[in-house]
C-alpha cells in the first residue's frame, strides 16, 4: 500500500525538477527541524513519565525518552509496533508491568487523537471552503469509496457497528460465568485490569496542568518541526502559520495511516495538499515531502537505535520502587 501511494505521489512528476529542488534546498532548516523533533519527543517522554509515576512506579525521564525513540524506530518496520516496543523495553528495564505501561500509552494516544480532532476541526472550520472539498476528494473517497459524502450510507454503517458491539457485549455477559472457569480468562482479566489502570491514569493525575503543558509543547514543537523545512525551498517559504497548522493536521493522517513510517501515504497527502490548496508546484511539493520525511526517518532510526542500545547497557531494576514523593 505504501509503495503504491509513493508511486502515485511521484506519478507524472518530472524527477529532474525534483532533483533540482533538492539540490538547491537549504538543509540547515531541515537540520533545525530534526533538533526540534527531538525536543517534542522529550516532552512526550516527560508526559509519559508523569502517567507512569501516577501508577506508583518510578522511572527516569531518560529511560522513557530512550523507550519512546525505540518505539519510533520500531514503527519504521511495522505500523503501531512502536507502542508495543516502547512498553516492552521499558518494562524489562525498570521492571514495570507491561499491561500498565500499555494502558498509559493507549491513554496517551486517545488524548492525542482528541487533540488532533480538535485542531483539525478548527482548521477546517476556519478554511471550510478551501479544505472541505480537499478532505472529501483526497482522503475520504479513497478510504470510503462511493460512501464518501453519502450521509445515509455512513449512518447505516455506524448504526450497524454500534448494534454489533451491543450484541457482542450481551453475548459476553451471558458467557462470562462459563468463561471464568478458564485459566486463560483469569490471565486476560489481570491484563485488562492493568490496562484499565493505565488508561485511568490521566483522570487521576494530581498535576493535570503539567500534563496539558507537556501536551501543548508536543504539538507546538510538531508545528515548528514541519514549518522550518518550508524555508528550505523557495516555493514553500511563502507558507504561514495557518498553512502550517493545515499541514500538521492533514499531514498527520498520512503518518498514522497503516503503512510503515507513513511512507507513501505522507508523500501523497502532502503533495496533494501543497498542489491543490497552496498552488505549490508538484516538484517542490514532493521535494519537501521527501526531504522532510527522510530527515525524520533518519532521526528516528539513529536516535531509536542509540536509545535501544543505552537501555540494554543500563542496569535493570530488580524491583521497581514507588516514586520518592509517594514514599514520604
Amino acid at each position: 500500500m505504501g509503495l503504491g501511494l509513493l508511486a502515485l505521489a511521484f506519478n507524472n512528476i518530472d524527477l529532474d525538477e525534483v532533483w533540482e529542488e533538492m539540490k538547491n534546498a537549504d538543509y540547515s532548516w531541515i537540520l533545525a527541524s530534526m533538533v526540534v523533533a527531538l525536543g517534542s519527543h522529550w516532552f512526550r517522554a516527560l508526559r509519559w513519565n508523569q502517567l507512569i509515576n501516577q501508577l506508583n512506579y518510578k522511572t527516569k525521564t531518560s529511560s522513557t525518552f530512550y523507550a519512546v525513540m525505540t518505539g519510533y524506530m520500531a514503527n519504521l518496520a511495522l505500523p503501531r509496533l512502536g507502542e508495543v516496543s516502547r512498553c516492552a523495553v521499558l518494562s524489562k528495564k525498570d521492571n514495570i508491568p507491561f499491561n500498565a505501561l500499555f494502558g498509559t500509552v493507549i491513554a496517551e494516544r486517545v488524548f492525542d487523537l482528541i487533540v488532533l480532532i480538535i485542531i483539525l476541526l478548527a482548521v477546517v472550520l476556519y478554511q471550510i471552503k478551501l479544505i472541505g472539498g480537499f478532505i472529501n476528494d483526497v482522503i475520504l473517497k479513497p478510504l470510503l469509496g462511493t460512501y464518501a459524502g453519502n450521509f445515509t450510507a455512513i449512518l447505516i454503517i455506524a448504526t450497524s457497528s454500534i448494534i454489533l458491539i451491543i450484541i457482542g457485549i450481551f453475548v459476553f455477559r451471558r458467557l462470562r460465568p462459563w468463561l471464568k472457569s478458564s485459566p486463560l480468562y483469569s490471565k486476560i482479566e489481570v491484563f485488562l485490569d492493568g490496562l484499565w489502570d493505565g488508561i485511568k491514569s490521566i483522570g487521576q493525575l494530581e498535576n493535570k496542568w503539567k500534563f496539558f503543558f507537556n501536551t501543548f509543547m508536543i504539538w507546538f514543537l510538531y508545528l515548528i518541526m514541519l514549518m522550518l523545512p518550508f524555508y528550505s525551498f523557495e516555493e514553500t517559504s511563502i507558507l504561514g502559520i495557518i498553512d502550517g497548522m493545515t499541514v500538521l493536521t492533514i499531514g498527520s493522517l498520512g503518518i498514522v495511516a497503516p503503512v510503515p513510517g507513513g511512507i507513501g501515504s505522507y508523500h501523497f497527502i502532502i503533495t496533494e495538499l501543497f498542489t491543490q490548496l497552496f498552488d505549490i508546484p508538484a516538484s517542490a511539493a514532493i521535494a519537501y515531502a521527501t526531504t522532510n520525511h527522510a530527515a525524520q526517518t533518519v532521526l528516528n532510526l539513529v536516535a531509536g537505535g542509540i536509545g535501544y542500545i543505552l537501555l540494554i547497557l543500563s542496569k535493570s531494576k530488580p524491583l521497581n520502587e514507588k516514586p520518592q514523593e509517594d514514599q514520604e
